[in-house]
Parts: C-alpha cells; sequence; structure tokens
C-alpha cells in the first residue's frame, strides 16, 4: 500500500487549512527524517539557492538549517488553494550562533500528489535582521499553541 498524509487533494479551504497547519508543526518539531516522510521519495526543492530533490536531500538540508537557525518558531498561512496545489505566506524568528536574530519571511507554492505528499515545493525567503526585543514569536519550543496569533493578527 502507498505511503499517504491525509488531508488528499483536491483540497477545499478546510482541508488546505489542515495541511498548512500539519506543515507548519512539523516543521516546528525539527525532526528532519519525520518532515521528510510528508514528502514523495522523489520531491523536488527550491529553497533560496539550494535545490534539494528527493527525502535523503531533504533530511540533509533541513539538519543543517536547524543546526544553524537556533530558536527555531515557524508561523506558515494559507494564501491560496486549487486542485492539488496550495500556496502558502510563512515567517520564522531564529538567532544563530553569535546571538544575531532574524525574522525570516517568505512565500511556498506545493503540489500533492494523489497520496497527499508534497510533490513540489517552491520557496522565496528573505531575511530581516531584527533585535531580540522585536521578537514576536514566544512559545515553548515545538507546536505553536492554538491560542497564540498567527501571521495575520500579528500585523505580519
Amino acid at each position: 500500500m502507498p505511503e499517504s498524509r491525509p488531508p488528499f487533494p483536491p483540497f477545499t479551504r478546510e482541508t488546505a487549512i489542515q495541511k498548512v497547519r500539519a506543515a507548519e508543526d512539523g516543521w516546528n518539531n525539527r525532526d528532519p527524517v519525520k518532515v521528510s516522510l510528508a514528502y514523495t521519495p522523489d520531491s523536488q526543492w527550491r529553497n533560496r539557492n539550494e535545490f534539494p530533490q528527493g527525502r535523503e536531500q531533504i533530511v540533509e538540508f533541513l539538519t543543517r538549517k536547524w543546526a544553524k537557525e537556533k530558536e527555531y518558531r515557524l508561523i506558515k498561512e494559507l494564501w491560496a488553494f486549487e486542485g492539488n496545489r496550495i500556496a502558502v505566506r510563512f515567517a520564522y524568528e531564529w538567532h544563530n550562533e553569535a546571538g544575531d536574530w532574524f525574522r525570516s519571511y517568505g512565500n511556498e507554492n506545493w503540489e500533492f500528489n494523489e497520496q497527499g505528499l508534497m510533490q513540489k515545493r517552491y520557496a522565496s525567503i528573505n531575511d530581516l535582521a531584527i533585535v531580540e526585543s522585536e521578537r514576536k514569536f514566544y512559545w515553548p519550543q515545538g507546536r505553536r499553541p492554538d491560542d497564540h496569533p498567527g501571521l495575520s493578527e500579528l500585523g505580519l
């Protein structure tokens, strides 16, 4: 039986929001192997200037990413959806080894197969240096609590 990850396309507004939140939760848990399982074995990515293909490269990419981006906290928000595609906007906060804080903003375009696994992920991301007092994402590492504001509520 093939792998699957509900909800499945074609997406409704409700199921697209569920898919976005599931992705946010996975990335906030920062487990590269577990995150990679939401993607097809031959998934194609564009992330800034890197082009990982397949789960092994996704795991390598995420391992490097989260080693560099300390105290990573992410919020994703549905932007649009149609059929088997979803567009999101996101922001995440993190600091580097030197303690310099950043808020990274971006957009992602996702395409899913019939089993609900992401087969394509195209991300465009910009980093903004911030001071620690400008942070907006405060929750214990891991899943964002349901009562924590989203991007729109935070004015982002």
